[in-house]
């Protein structure tokens, strides 16, 4: 059993050691999960006193003010024989024999995180202490509540320490070790109070009372130590510590717990509690109570790190491994994930991916509505109409039929579906840099390759924009060459159609009368609407093919060629990674060489019944 509480220790330094600090993060934590024993109390407590009691030694700051500023994980092993020695986990190797000297690394070790200026650090201190007078014991010690900031502190220190404790005392595998001095009001107790807060039943709450021998004549801390004040789960153990003049005798440790269980044996109101008092009860019986909550907690333990190790394990493979050393490898690289952008854009395109539907929608509806818009009645009006074949007819009026008039209206009107035609071309064009877009943001790779990501973007839609300038030379030539050429069939028949007034042999004088220019307006009319079916079909084939067809076809083909030209440095800065992924793939290989330490460990253990 004893291996157990060694087994946390190991891991819980691994924790500290690759930043897992039980913080809340964007990074599963393992620290959360490891039963724990934090020691909590107010300023004067006698919190350090306590510690020092279960190690037997000195070795702690003390003074005025907040002197715990950092989370100090005590971690007390027992050896059969040898001297006793500390080690800091920042400090792996070397030894302390002197614990005067641990006492100010302590002191080192928190300026080094927080600076002077007295402010606090969630941060762990690991100590590890090795000694044949200790128990198997993890031991966490928070800084001490505190209800006044001192001078150089924040008015917010107050709050800050709270927000530090519950933090840790508030998870449910955190053993709370709760100091209250017996010469102060119950009520009033800080440790008391927050571990009511989260733990309000007691089930995780261990009562120390401190300062017993200091009580007023006539009172005693009975009442309380027998669970009648306050009760809790586990049974409240009172000590007897060194008073301030022992501790500026430096009188001995040992000494020092021989008196405190002479105190407990020979006061008449204690004597029948004397078993279960005094710091070596206090030890041993967290002790077996912590190895009794790690071996309940292990199989969910392992569950968490089987489970955790997975995820980790999987979201490295997301980001990608470190790219190749060469130039060809980094050429292919960038290849290979451009590649797989182009099929993306592709799928876009054909519908296994949405977005392609956008572009028969410019065709089915919006190009129809746009021509529809134009209002060629209206265009070919009494008004336009006679003022055009006027015009046409120059200084002498026109003998049979006015053909220039004609050609005139037609191109006119026929011009103005330019507009339309350029505007389809237009949107489809955003349509294709939209896909582009997505195709961008779908494809994993480039997150881990900002550079690539963009250059591949701009390659793209410079592409698109050369096919769009293509698309629109096509798209308005079809419109130019209806213009340029009208279809003769259309007017043959007009001739013979009497009641349409097609009869060529109407008096000249009656060439400009209304009821002539209204049968020319109609004909026109006629004769651009068909043209103007023509176009709505023509239109969307000559933009697919132009554009469309195209993109699929050679999107980054112009990319490719240009990216062999490039030199190694060239193709390098096309990999250099987002800092936040390099941040993240390093973070997660930290986490996940941490618990995959964590599952070793564990796997290690021999289990005993």
């Amino acid at each position: 059993m004893e291996n157990l509480i060694s087994l946390v220790n190991k891991i819980q330094r691994a924790c500290t050691a690759l930043g897992d600090h039980g913080d809340e993060s964007a990074l599963p934590t393992l620290w959360d999960s490891l039963p724990a024993i934090a020691v909590v109390g107010g300023q004067s407590s006698g919190k350090s006193s306590v510690l020092e009691s279960i190690v037997g030694k000195d070795f702690l700051p003390r003074g005025s003010g907040i002197v715990t500023r950092r989370p100090l994980v005590l971690q007390l092993h027992k050896i059969d024989e040898g001297r006793e020695y500390a080690e800091f986990l920042h400090l792996p190797r070397r030894r302390f024999t002197d614990f005067a000297a641990v006492r100010k690394e302590i002191s080192d070790e928190t300026d080094r995180e927080t600076g002077r200026t007295k402010q606090i650090s969630s941060v762990p201190i690991h100590l590890s202490i090795y000694s044949p007078n200790v128990v198997n014991l993890t031991l966490i010690d928070l800084p001490g509540l505190t209800k006044v900031a001192v001078e150089g502190q924040p008015d917010s220190i107050v709050q800050d320490i709270e927000n530090m404790v519950r933090s840790f005392i508030e998870k449910p595998n955190c053993i709370i070790l709760a100091i209250s001095p017996a010469n102060q009001d119950l009520a009033t107790s800080d440790a008391i109070k927050i571990s009511r807060e989260v733990d309000p039943k007691g089930e995780r709450t261990f009562g120390v009372l401190t300062k017993i021998d200091l009580m007023d004549k006539g009172t005693d801390a009975v009442d309380i130590l027998e669970g009648k004040s306050y009760r809790l789960q586990f049974p409240w153990i009172g000590v007897v510590n060194r008073s301030q003049a022992d501790i500026n005798k430096s009188v001995d440790m040992i000494a020092a717990r021989r008196r405190e269980r002479e105190y407990f044996a020979n006061t008449p109101e204690y004597k029948h509690l004397a078993h279960r008092m005094g710091s070596e009860h206090l030890g041993k019986m967290l002790s077996k109570h912590l190895e009794n909550v790690i071996k309940s907690r292990i199989p969910s333990i392992q569950s968490l790190i089987n489970k955790t190790i997975v995820e980790l394990e999987a979201e490295l493979s997301r980001l990608g491994k470190p790219i190749a050393a060469d130039a060809g490898g980094k050429l292919y690289m960038i290849m290979e994930i451009s590649r797989v952008f182009d099929q993306i854009y592709k799928e876009h395109l054909d519908g296994v991916r949405a977005g392609g539907d956008k572009i028969y929608h410019v065709f089915d509806n919006q190009l129809p509505a746009a021509l529809k818009r134009l209002q060629f009645d209206k265009q070919l009006s009494m008004e336009n109409v006679r003022k055009l074949i006027t015009e046409a007819d120059g200084y002498q009026p026109h003998l049979i039929a006015p053909e220039q008039g004609y050609r005139r209206l037609i191109e006119s009107s026929i011009v103005s579906i330019r507009g339309p035609a350029e505007a389809a071309v237009d949107a489809v064009h955003a349509i294709l840099k939209e896909m582009v877009n997505k195709a961008i943001s779908e494809t994993a790779e480039f997150k881990q390759y900002p550079a690539l990501r963009i250059e591949v973007a701009n390659a793209a839609c410079d592409s698109l924009d050369r096919m769009r300038d293509e698309s629109k030379k096509a798209t308005l030539k079809l419109v130019d060459m209806e213009c340029s050429y009208l279809t003769v069939d259309f007017f043959r028949k007009l001739p013979q159609d009497i009641e349409k007034g097609g009869n060529p042999t109407h008096s000249i004088f009656d060439r400009y009368n209304d009821s002539y220019l209204r049968r020319i307006g109609t004909t026109v009319l006629s004769y651009v609407n068909m043209v103007c079916a023509t176009l709505r079909n023509s239109i969307p084939k000559s933009i697919v093919y132009c554009q469309v067809r195209e993109a699929k076809r050679s999107l980054l083909d112009h990319f490719f060629t240009e990216l062999g030209k490039l030199e190694p440095k060239q193709l390098a800065s096309l990999l250099n990674e987002d800092p936040a992924v390099m941040a993240r793939r390093t973070a997660l290989a930290k986490r996940l060489e941490l618990y995959r330490s964590a599952q070793a460990e564990i796997d290690a253990v021999a289990w005993s019944k």
